[in-house]
Formats: C-alpha cells, sequence, structure tokens
C-alpha cells in the first residue's frame, strides 16, 4: 500500500511535469506537404537541409532513408547501407548532405548497446558503406527516439524516452571499434520522441506526442514549453538553417506541418556555444510558465490520497 500512495502522491508531479507551460493555445499548424511515398508509413525522425527533407520508418524497417522534395512531398532519393536495422527511430544533421541515423529503440529495455550511422542524402537513389558507431549507456539499457547533434562541435546526444528525460551524451570523438560510453548530462522533457539544436547552437528543442520546449544551449534552462498542433502520431521534428520548424506525424500520406514556436533569431553560422548567462547579448527567451496544470494536479492528487485512505478506515 506504501507503493500505492507514493505513486499517488508524485500524480500532481507527474501532471505539471507533462503539461504544457508556456502556451494557452498551441501554435497554429500550416502544412506544407504530405508524403506520397507509399513506402514512407511510419515516418519517425526528421532532418531539413539543403532544401529537402529527409525522414526514415521506426520499427520494423530495413536501413534506409528517404530524401523528399517539400515542393512535392515525392521521393527524389533513397539511401540504403549494409547491416539488419534493430529499432531506427532517429535523425539528426551531420552536414555536407548527410545525416546521422539513431538505431536507439529499445523498447524491452534488452539492447546491451544501440548504434549510430553516418549516411549521405540527396536526389537520386544509391548504396553505401556507411560508419557505424556502438553507443553504450552508463546504467543500463534505455529506450530511446531522439538523437541530437550540436551543429557547433559535431558532439551526439541522446535522450532516453522515458517519463522523467534524460539526456546523455555520446564522446567528443566517436571510435569505429567502440562501444562508446555515453555520459548523463541532464533530466529534460519526458516521453521525447524527437529534437533538434537551433542552427547557431545556443537553444535546442525536444517534443513528445503533444508538446515541445525549448532550452538553452549548454545552460539546458527550460525556457518554454508549449501544445503542438494535433496530429495522429506525431513524432518528428526538424529545425532547418533558417531556423524553420517542421514536424512531421506517423501514418500512410502523412502532413509535414510548419509551427512557430518562440526562438530567438538564427545566426548567420553556427558559432562557439556559449551559455545563455553571458555577455554576448543573446538572452534567452522569457516565457512565464503556466501555474494551472500544477494546482489541478495537486487537487487530482489530494482527492484519489482521500479515497484511498477513506477505503482503508476500519469499519465496524
Amino acid at each position: 500500500m506504501r507503493k500505492v500512495l507514493a505513486l499517488v502522491l508524485l500524480a500532481p508531479f507527474a501532471i505539471g511535469f507533462l503539461s504544457p507551460g508556456a502556451a494557452v493555445e498551441p501554435p497554429a499548424p500550416d502544412p506544407v506537404f504530405a508524403f506520397t511515398d507509399p513506402e514512407i508509413t511510419e515516418s519517425s525522425g526528421l532532418v531539413a537541409r539543403d532544401g529537402l527533407v529527409v525522414t526514415m520508418n521506426d520499427s520494423g524497417d530495413r536501413n534506409r532513408v528517404f530524401t523528399v522534395d517539400p515542393a512535392t512531398g515525392g521521393t527524389v532519393g533513397v539511401t540504403r547501407w549494409q547491416g539488419d536495422a534493430t529499432d531506427i527511430e532517429a535523425l539528426a544533421p551531420a552536414g555536407d548532405h548527410e545525416v546521422w541515423v539513431g538505431d536507439i529503440g529499445d523498447n524491452l529495455g534488452s539492447r546491451d548497446h544501440v548504434e549510430v550511422a553516418r549516411v549521405p542524402f540527396g536526389r537520386g537513389d544509391r548504396e553505401v558503406h556507411a560508419p557505424t558507431y556502438r553507443l553504450v549507456y552508463p546504467d543500463g539499457p534505455h529506450d530511446a527516439e531522439t538523437l541530437l547533434a550540436d551543429p557547433a562541435t559535431g558532439r551526439l546526444y541522446v535522450v532516453a524516452k522515458e517519463f522523467i528525460g534524460r539526456l546523455y551524451a555520446a564522446p567528443e570523438h566517436l571510435d569505429p571499434d567502440g562501444p562508446n560510453r555515453l555520459t548523463l548530462v541532464d533530466e529534460v522533457l519526458g516521453i521525447a520522441t524527437d529534437g533538434s539544436f537551433t542552427p547557431d547552437g545556443a537553444h535546442l528543442v525536444l517534443r513528445n506526442y503533444g508538446q515541445a520546449a525549448v532550452y538553452t544551449w549548454p545552460g539546458l534552462e527550460r525556457v518554454a514549453q508549449v501544445d503542438l498542433p494535433q496530429q495522429p502520431q506525431g513524432e518528428g521534428l526538424a529545425i532547418s538553417e533558417s531556423g524553420e520548424v517542421l514536424v512531421c506525424s506517423e501514418g500512410a500520406g502523412a502532413e509535414v506541418l510548419r509551427v512557430d514556436l518562440p526562438l530567438p533569431a538564427p545566426e548567420a553560422t553556427p558559432g562557439p556555444v556559449q551559455d545563455a548567462d553571458d555577455d554576448s547579448g543573446r538572452a534567452p527567451v522569457e516565457v512565464e510558465r503556466s501555474w494551472w496544470p500544477w494546482a489541478l494536479g495537486g487537487v487530482a492528487g489530494l482527492v484519489v490520497v482521500g479515497v484511498l485512505l477513506r477505503s482503508l478506515r476500519p469499519r465496524d
């Protein structure tokens, strides 16, 4: 019974943590295109670079990524590489017409390592031998769907998809002979399904199925949290070089939406990462957190605790 009461007492914090705190209404959706390729049925990750969009199907598909022309929604190139996929869940920009592909899904928490591969994208089909690297968590297996690449350093980060999300850093230089040991950085948005750095590397954005959170980097101060437009199973998020934010959903013919988030204007080129409190003149986005999710969670928790205590009262 103590365990039950402990879980109940956590309810207010759960509701408050996962509830939107920066906006009353979600940003207005702006459809950019819909995937027309019948092979794209479970778009789970997204990268927007060079006027193109890159995506892939999540668990159950092969080692391949699709390059899509946003003007038409049609696939203009497919890249395939060696090996068999376990559970591909994420993409991140890698520069020079390349993306990082994260085979990092682990629903059962049973993998002794996860993998990332660096593959080219663009117009035309190709088969390549992709550099692949093994990553190992310092505290046991985790399921993850978010892979981030710092635009200033190229360093990779993985976000565990858990109630309290955890951000892990890969080594600065990946060893192809591995394994490469991840390092815990901090706690972040729960149940994260994708994310991206802003072009200047000063902020990062994480999303889950219904919300997006904006953090300073490297300070990881959460400066905004907003509701996202409703989607059948919204999972992907990309930020283009110009700062345009795109979100996608699983499902055949799914739409890719443009959304406005409270992000700073991007710098012309990525520069050294600086803390939000430095004297560079780049201030964090100031957004007041809403108090109502915590109040709602507190009331709900007290009600349930009262019911449980009443049920435990001795009866005559």
